[in-house]
């Protein structure tokens, strides 16, 4: 893991943003294509916010969430709204946007068809990350119903995940997907956020699920 102060937010955010839309630059020059897994929340939006407006070659660009809640966009609780409201618009409104849930009643109905969605934009070029003080990441919660499975070496790509600090149904890119990525960067803030992360360090992902990617990944803090 490697440790990246900064002396506030708004550098914070400055700074993230051009290292990924860098990463995001050599994937394009080298490979014609990238893709770009990032949280919900509102924390990164003003990472969106500056992305959105970098000129970089957005149709080849395939956007989509670390996970997902299993409600449809017209829901302010959705994440996919989030996205189109501070990523997906300016320059980068021509980004594929790769769909991490369809209308159906259950996230168990639609698992295949996302999955294959998914598929041909493995590994992540380039992967943000959230974490929350309990050591969640994406929808890898402690003690969810499938917190095992979605760490297990042959997860799939994606598991439908349901815990009590969840709210709805979620829907989630497994442990193995998101530590697969080529590039990993975490974006935490503040001193509980900072306290669990130096917590996680040292326990195993079924008890800190942020530990499942935290070996090749760089986490970007400040208070």
């Amino acid at each position: 893991m490697n440790f990246v102060e900064y002396p506030d937010r708004e550098l914070l955010m400055l700074s993230l943003a051009d290292r990924l839309a860098g990463e995001l630059g050599d994937f394009l020059r080298r490979d014609g294509r990238a893709s770009f897994c990032v949280p919900g929340g509102t924390t990164p939006g003003p990472i969106f916010d500056t992305l959105s407006g970098v000129d970089l070659d957005w149709p080849n660009i395939a956007v989509f969430l670390n996970d997902e809640r299993w409600v449809g966009e017209d829901s302010p609780r959705s994440n996919t709204r989030l996205l189109r409201d501070r990523l997906l618009r300016g320059r980068a409104v021509d980004a594929q946007l790769i769909p991490l849930y369809a209308p159906a009643e259950r996230p168990e109905d639609a698992l295949d068809a996302l999955c294959d969605g998914l598929r041909p934009h493995l590994p992540i070029s380039v992967l943000l990350l959230g974490m929350g003080a309990d050591m969640h990441t994406a929808s890898l919660f402690p003690g969810a119903d499938r917190l095992a499975d979605a760490l297990a070496p042959d997860a799939p790509i994606l598991l439908p995940m349901r815990a009590e600090a969840a709210g709805e149904p979620r829907i989630t890119l497994s442990a193995p997907a998101l530590a697969g990525a080529m590039n990993i960067h975490i974006l935490i803030t503040g001193a509980e956020k900072r306290t669990a992360l130096e917590r996680a360090a040292s326990l195993k992902p079924l008890e800190a699920p942020v530990a499942a990617v935290l070996k090749n990944a760089t986490v970007h803090w400040a208070e």
